[in-house]
């Protein structure tokens, strides 16, 4: 069971939890608020987030990327603490799984939403579990080739934040779109300091991530850049709604952001990166929180 506990990769839920938790709180200072609808939104994007990890284990296995070079924590399937066979299972039951709690949450929160609604919804869902497998599973993972950031962006910023305030206002808001991008920006850091932490392996095995195409030094620029724009998206936003100080609350986790970024610049070994994950996707999730009660303060 531990083996799986590990597989799932527990410290990456934050980021899962990030978006849901932001659309959400915009949506309640909006005045609409469902509980369902936003316990439903957590469970299927954490199961999203569950099968992304899995198949992310399994492709790099298979693909040959997982090597003993690689720094980070032990991937299950190349360690041979889980079978590839049963990785694949758990792909696929996490995928129905995923699937089941969507349907349920597009049932329940577009019941007075025209129907091309829910079509366009589960058009949305079906891609976000095709995204999470195809990162690093298949014939041509998207991951490997560098696009990883961007479907981050998409994912964990404008579907995440903007669908799911949209699945309790039943209104499409696109003011929404620069705190939903602060909220994309900062999950693709997480991925951008796995990804440096990575670099001299992915380089060996071919798995061409952003750091690895344009260098460590520019690497770490592209880092200070997805911060800066991250913090600068939500700071505009709030000026251009402000009602009260109260709605600055979220600058006090910048401080996090600019102690990740040092660390990023000042690391020697690979090794040192791997706590600065965790930090990374904590202080996004205290952003949120902090953004959200500042919002409703």
């Amino acid at each position: 069971m531990s083996s799986w506990i590990e597989a799932a990769r527990p410290r990456t839920l934050p980021l899962a939890l990030s978006c849901i938790l932001l659309g959400s709180f915009l949506a309640y200072s909006s005045g609409v608020f469902s509980w369902t609808v936003c316990l439903l939104s957590i469970l299927t994007t954490t199961l999203l987030q569950v099968l992304s990890n899995f198949a992310n284990d399994y492709g790099d296995a298979v693909n040959g990327k997982d090597t003993d070079i690689r720094q980070g924590p032990i991937r299950a399937v190349h360690s041979g603490q889980i079978t590839a066979k049963s990785m694949l299972n758990a792909i696929i039951a996490f995928s129905v799984f995923a699937l089941i709690s969507g349907l349920s949450l597009l049932f329940i929160a577009l019941q007075d939403a025209p129907a091309s609604v829910f079509w366009v919804f589960l058009g949305i869902g079906i891609a976000c579990i095709i995204a999470a497998i195809t990162y690093t599973a298949g014939k041509r993972p998207y991951g490997y080739a560098g696009f990883g950031d961007l479907s981050v962006l998409i994912f964990f910023g404008w579907v995440g934040v903007i669908g799911s305030s949209y699945l309790h206002t039943l209104v499409w808001n696109w003011d929404l779109l620069l705190p939903a991008t602060s909220c994309g920006l900062f999950a693709v850091g997480v991925l951008n300091v796995n990804n440096i932490r990575d670099i001299e392996s992915d380089r060996i095995t071919g798995k061409n991530s952003i750091p690895v195409r344009i260098g460590r030094e520019k690497a770490i620029m592209y880092h200070w850049s997805i911060l800066i724009a991250g913090m600068l998206c939500a700071t505009i936003y709030t000026a251009q709604h402000f009602t009260s100080a109260w709605n600055f609350l979220f600058i006090l986790s910048f401080p996090l952001f600019f102690k990740n970024g040092l660390a990023i610049s000042k690391f020697k070994t690979a090794a040192e990166l791997d706590p600065y994950l965790k930090q990374m996707a904590m202080s996004t999730l205290l952003f949120v929180i902090l953004f959200g009660i500042g919002s409703l303060l």
